[in-house]
């Protein structure tokens, strides 16, 4: 029920609510159960006071609605096949799937019923599909009247903004505090002043050997010493077509076959990556050939596992070029990616969906971009607020490599500017931004070379890639393009004409130079980067140990567990040499910014530790090949494969790279700790409240401020 009113685009409730026109974008959730009682809610943000009563009687009239006339056939096949798929492949991509058994045992199990009860799904999703058989869709219909519009256990928040929340609060909390230290007599004072001494010293303090010699752990010994490899093979002209097809054959995949389809942007000019991500959306949304946007959703979720388009960069390695130093950053390949996944008898289905969303997608939708982009702005906007690390990362990049600027201008900060100015031209010029997207699907698609700029790429076992291979020569043969086209520049020994045109633009605006962010929060998200190691300089694996135990130790010690943050961490790239100091909901500014000042500093004093304590320095490494060698799903295996060819890596490089690892000594971390006491021009960027900012100019820390939301 939950997926059949907003599982996708074209979901009743969904897609009522987005076209309404009342608010920017949907927020709620729909279906939470997690907990005892699960519950329901769905409503939208951006909303104008007075359209508040509209947005309310929307949402009842569209239940009653679905509760009158039902659901058809073909949405229920298609909302149960995705329910299904889902249960039966268990994708968890990244996040480890014992988590996942334990968070849905959890889920059940803390109510006192059975632990596996959350987990057992043959004999619900029996029942479901007998009842369905029997009424069809009057199971959902009396679903929505008991559950949603007859239940009285119902509530309708109505939240409005305020400038002056922040300064409100923060005036509060000091009238309090003020308060409370008036009503305490000196002895008082002095006892919290010493429990606050003797806080500090035990979150300082280091575990006794004896505590940490209870937790199991691995040894070195049991580490395996081999970069595990997956199955790659290539044919770079398959049945004389001009397409690349990559393979990759694993022992089992459970019948399911795991395709990408990639298709070269180069062609584009580098104004147009902006738009790359509207693009691609648009793919997916508003329809395509003879379907509208729902007939199209249905359709993929009743053949498929799932269809997805997304912008996808690679740096690549040069050929010729030294492997394990830091890239110039010169060479990339830049390409639409078209994934999905489906049985291999339903193998023909995906692939035609796969030409039809690439060829055929309505891209003269004015009512649906306009849609998205306000939705895109409501997202930006709160994802800034929500998840400020990210955006202080991208931007700190964006100062120091062209993938990093690149990037800046498609997802960072500035994204959201280029987002409103695309509003305002879909809102008051529309036919030219309808120009310049089939411009640039004419130009993706130019029938003289396009071909020689795709790539399909398929994981399966043994029997999915023979059943589907009828359908892979199908699809090729029906591609648009000549096979004896024209030839693209070869990004391997050429530079990517996106990144001449990124140099120059990085002149003119992307200066080295620390900045603040101002939005609505309470917390901040600060940032401290830069380029540590240069391109042509060697990186050593054990880099990825000593950046790791920064991470685990030193600034969650003091970013976390000292200053009160959610999150202190570090990232660092061995391929561009980019290193940055993060902090998540942080309520400190000045003071996180000298704590990374401090990081070489204690990275040389951990190494004089790690020589006297070697234990300490294999769990170091433990943990660094821990991160390298997660379990993987078979689409992960065939992706990971097909990355690490798109990026020219060599198998001996990924090796010594990791002997590097288990090799580590204390000395790397000294030689770490030196360079970071030695960084090079790193800047800052932060996003907090103007607050914090004025706080932290007053400690000396001056930035250039924007105003963001």
């Amino acid at each position: 029920l939950d997926h059949l009113l907003t599982g996708t685009t074209s979901s009743i409730l969904r897609k009522t609510l987005t076209e309404s026109g009342l608010g920017e974008s949907i927020t709620g959730g729909g279906l939470s159960d997690e907990l005892l009682q699960a519950t329901f809610s769905m409503g939208m943000k951006g909303v104008k006071p007075d359209d508040v009563q509209a947005v309310n009687d929307l949402l009842t009239d569209t239940l009653k609605k679905a509760a009158e006339e039902g659901f058809t056939d073909d949405a229920i096949a298609s909302s149960m096949n995705t329910i299904e798929f889902q249960l039966r492949e268990f994708n968890t991509g990244s996040f480890p799937r014992g988590l996942s058994f334990m968070l849905g045992a959890m889920s059940k199990w803390l109510y006192d019923n059975s632990p596996t009860s959350a987990l057992k799904f043959e004999e619900p999703l029996a029942q479901l599909k007998a009842q369905i058989a029997e009424s069809g869709s009057k199971v959902f219909q009396d679903m929505i009247k008991e559950l949603l519009l007859e239940n009285t256990h119902r509530v309708a928040v109505e939240m409005v903004p305020s400038k002056t929340l922040e300064a409100e609060q923060l005036k509060e909390e000091q009238d309090r505090l003020a308060a409370i230290k008036e009503s305490l007599d000196d002895d008082e004072l002095n006892e919290i002043i010493k429990k606050t001494s003797e806080l500090k010293e035990l979150q300082a303090a280091e575990d006794p050997p004896e505590a940490r010699a209870t937790i199991p752990s691995l040894e070195l010994a049991d580490l395996k010493r081999e970069v595990t490899e997956y199955p790659f093979d290539i044919t770079e002209n398959e049945n004389d077509t001009g397409i690349k097809v990559v393979r990759h054959e694993l022992v089992s995949t459970s019948g399911i076959a795991y395709v990408n389809f990639g298709v070269d942007v180069s062609s584009l000019p580098l104004e147009d990556a902006a738009i790359m991500p509207l693009f691609t959306r648009m793919m997916m949304e508003t329809g395509a050939g003879d379907m509208d946007s729902v007939a199209l959703s249905r359709r993929i979720g009743t053949y498929t596992g799932g269809v997805s388009a997304a912008f996808m960069s690679s740096g690549v390695k040069p050929e010729g070029a030294e492997e394990g130093v830091v890239s110039d950053g010169d060479h990339m390949v830049t390409q639409i990616m078209i994934q999905g996944k489906a049985t291999s008898d339903k193998a023909g289905e995906l692939l035609s969906l796969f030409k039809l969303i690439l060829t055929d997608a309505k891209l003269d939708s004015k009512s649906r971009v306009v849609e998205m982009l306000k939705e895109s702005k409501s997202r930006i906007e709160s994802s800034i607020q929500a998840s400020g690390h990210s955006y202080a990362n991208t931007r700190i990049k964006s100062r120091y490599t062209v993938g990093g600027y690149i990037g800046e201008k498609m997802s960072g900060i500035s994204y959201l500017q280029t987002v409103k100015d695309l509003l305002k031209q879909a809102e008051e010029d529309w036919p030219s931004l309808l120009a310049r997207l089939e411009r640039i699907r004419n130009t993706i698609l130019d029938e003289t070379k396009c071909r020689d700029g795709m790539v399909l790429d398929v994981t399966g076992d043994a029997k999915v890639l023979e059943t589907a291979q009828p359908e892979i020569e199908k699809f090729l043969a029906e591609l648009p393009g000549d096979s004896k086209g024209e030839k693209l520049q070869n990004f391997y020994v050429e530079e990517h004409p996106w990144v001449t045109q990124a140099k120059k633009e990085m002149k003119e605006n992307a200066a080295a130079i620390d900045e603040g962010f101002v939005v609505p929060t309470q917390v901040s998200y600060v940032g401290k980067g830069g380029q540590l190691f240069v391109p042509g300089e060697a990186v050593s694996g054990a880099s990825a140990v000593v950046a790791r135990f920064l991470r685990t130790g030193y600034l969650w010690d003091q970013v976390r567990v000292i200053g009160g943050a959610y999150g202190g961490f570090c990232t660092f790239s061995s391929t561009d040499g980019f290193f940055s100091f993060l902090s998540y909901r942080d309520p400190n500014l000045a003071d996180t910014i000298d704590v990374y000042d401090k990081a070489g500093d204690a990275l040389i004093a951990a190494a004089d530790e790690l020589e006297k304590n070697p234990d300490a320095l294999a769990t170091a490494i433990i943990g660094a090949i821990g991160d390298m060698d997660g379990a993987l799903m078979p689409d992960q295996k065939g992706f990971t494969a097909y990355r690490r060819w798109l990026a020219n890596e060599s198998p001996e490089a990924r090796q010594k790279f990791r002997d590097e690892i288990l090799n580590t000594k204390p000395e790397d971390f000294r030689a770490f700790g030196e360079r970071l006491k030695n960084f090079n021009n790193p800047t800052v960027a932060v996003v907090s409240s103007s607050a914090a900012f004025e706080a932290a100019a007053e400690a000396g820390k001056e930035m250039k401020i924007n105003q963001v939301v």
